[in-house]
């Protein structure tokens, strides 16, 4: 699905790529059909952010958004075990439920990030993309409300992923 992928691309590390894409993803986020006209106007408030400020400032933020403060943090796992031994098997059998499944993971890369996770639930039929989703759902419920908290842009983003999720708890 592609709101999966533009939501993976957007709570990714902003890059010069990106910003040059703002355009096209805002005409993709505008065209699709499978967005709800509020995950619409969040998307879309969103890139309009964005699109005011410029890379190195979003860089910045994005940094202090996500990676200096710990209750933000996009490795889901983190949330759940923090510095835990449990977190590095998590780890493990998250990396091959996506073996299995036929996504090879680039080294270096960990399975639990948020942008990733998105990565593959894109290429998920919507159910399976919901329920995938709600297995994370306490998660991304307590990240949500810390960004919500912060007052960050990205927070309307989370919210979205955590909606969807929590439709398919619904079902």
């Amino acid at each position: 699905m592609r709101i999966y992928k533009i939501l993976a691309r957007l709570l990714d590390y902003p890059s010069r790529e990106l910003m040059e894409n703002l355009q096209a993803i805002n005409k993709m986020v505008s065209e699709d059909p499978d967005i709800t006209a509020s995950e619409r106007d969040a998307l879309k408030q969103f890139i309009a952010w964005m699109q005011i400020h410029d890379l190195t400032g979003i860089q910045s933020d994005y940094v202090q958004t996500f990676d200096m403060t710990p209750e933000h943090d996009l490795h889901l796992t983190h949330h759940l075990f923090g510095d835990d031994r449990g977190r590095g098997p998590a780890l493990i059998d998250l990396s091959e439920y996506y073996k299995a499944s036929g996504l090879d993971l680039v080294e270096g890369e960990i399975p639990d990030y948020l942008p990733l996770i998105l990565e593959y639930v894109s290429t998920l039929d919507d159910l399976q993309a919901r329920v995938f989703l709600a297995d994370a759902s306490k998660v991304l419920k307590v990240l949500v409300e810390n960004l919500e908290k912060a007052q960050t842009p990205y927070a309307k983003l989370l919210r979205i992923v955590e909606q969807r999720g929590r439709l398919a708890q619904a079902a």
